[in-house]
């Protein structure tokens, strides 16, 4: 059975970082593109970054330069190092498959940016 677990979030301040870790049960997890995504409230869900097999990665405008997302095929986990954290990247981030969605969407993780 397909499962995300998502962990890592936190308050931080504005500036901070945090590192998102997320753990899929996946079979033939290093074949997926993986992709980070998040949801604010009152906002749809959107796209953060996604990943390829291979390790070439794409971010959203509004996280690019700050956002570094990652794999570790041998552990079936996807990260998301988040740096220059603002007011705007409060929201839960969820992590699943891209560009199709398998199996459902996890817990997800809260980030709060606050001072």
């Amino acid at each position: 059975q397909v499962q995300f677990v998502e962990s890592g979030g936190g308050l931080v301040q504005p500036g901070g970082s945090l590192r998102l870790s997320c753990a899929a049960s996946l079979s033939d997890f290093g074949a997926y593109v993986m992709g980070w995504y998040r949801q604010a409230p009152g906002k749809q869900r959107e796209l953060v970054a996604f990943i390829r097999s291979g390790g070439a990665t794409t971010y959203a405008d509004s996280v690019k330069g700050r956002f570094t997302i990652s794999r570790d095929n041998a552990k079936n986990t996807v990260y998301l190092q988040m740096n220059s954290l603002s007011f705007e990247d409060t929201a839960a981030y969820y992590c699943n498959t891209y560009p199709t969605y398998v199996g459902p969407w996890g817990q997800g993780t809260q980030v709060s940016v606050s001072s």
